[in-house]
């Protein structure tokens, strides 16, 4: 311990130098000693002055690699349970969106939500965010063309709206009509899914719930996301289903309506993985439980679906 402790003490010193290369050795040190061990972060935590040293240095606008050296040792200090509440202060908060809507380089935007992210996984610190701008921030960050912080941006969103008070922010920042674009958008299965995860914890809620009944063909777009190959996105349109279907019978004669429909699910009851197995099971239980009567008839060259309540 004495040995870090004067280790830190060196490198704080080296921070406060006029030189940039001095700066530069003193950051990969406390990198390096941060990186796996809780006792040094905590030691360094308590260092007077560190933090702020460490924030001022984060906002440099001279050297990109001072900034995210900087970013990254906040970054370790974030993984010890015991220093997220107080890293989590609002000034942090308000510079991290800042970077995060940033246009100068996309690793800083990563570093950021990365921090975000680990700081929001305590729960005391969720209400925190939407009050300082940062579900909007995400989704105005989203909302771009997809970036190599993208999928920051998502998992950081996704533990943010676990809070119900960030659920209802982020509808009201048009995050359903954001999300469903990035899905119908999206080459990558990693993307679509976490929207479509983030898509159902919103759903959890009748905001939320209400906007995506209120999109424009949801029903037959997320039946095409269980048509396609993507396990996590069959299983997020699976849910979001569920959830529609719970609330709406006009959602149901949506589905019953499109030929390849009960297909498709059986076809997920089948051969999908097994949380996507016990979803289609569900959803061929909501529609057995609901009472439809069926009738197909012709109507010139379109097969027609009547139902009967």
């Amino acid at each position: 311990m004495a040995r870090a402790r004067e280790a830190i003490a060196e490198s704080l010193s080296e921070l406060q130098s006029e030189f940039h290369e001095n700066q530069q050795k003193g950051l990969l040190t406390l990198v390096s000693i941060t990186k796996v061990s809780p006792q040094n972060r905590n030691l360094l935590a308590q260092a007077d002055g560190a933090i702020s040293t460490l924030l001022n240095l984060s906002m440099s606008a001279y050297s990109t690699n001072t900034q995210l050296l900087a970013l990254s040792i906040l970054f370790n200090l974030s993984l010890n349970p015991n220093l997220k509440q107080s890293l989590a202060d609002m000034d942090k908060i308000v510079f991290l969106n800042s970077v995060i809507l940033s246009y100068t380089s996309a690793e800083p935007s990563r570093l950021a939500a990365s921090l975000l992210c680990s700081l929001a996984m305590l729960d005391k610190n969720k209400a925190k965010f939407g009050v300082a701008g940062t579900v909007e921030a995400l989704i105005k960050a989203i909302s771009r063309p997809r970036g190599p912080a993208s999928h920051h941006f998502l998992s950081t969103l996704s533990e943010l709206v676990q809070f119900h008070g960030n659920c209802t922010v982020a509808v009201h920042a048009r995050a359903v009509p954001v999300l469903i674009k990035l899905v119908e958008n999206s080459d990558c299965g990693d993307l679509a899914g976490t929207s479509l995860s983030i898509l159902c914890l919103l759903a959890r809620f009748e905001e939320g719930l209400t906007a995506l009944k209120e999109s424009d063909r949801i029903v037959p777009f997320m039946i095409e996301i269980l048509k396609g190959k993507c396990m996590l996105s069959k299983e997020g349109a699976a849910d979001i289903l569920l959830r529609l279907f719970d609330e709406s019978e006009e959602c149901i004669r949506d589905a019953v309506r499109l030929p390849e429909f009960s297909s498709v699910v059986a076809d997920l009851s089948v051969r999908g993985l097994v949380r996507a197995r016990e979803k289609a099971s569900l959803l061929m239980k909501k529609l057995m439980e609901a009472n439809l009567d069926i009738v197909y008839g012709d109507t010139g060259n379109t097969t027609a679906t009547y139902l009967q309540w």
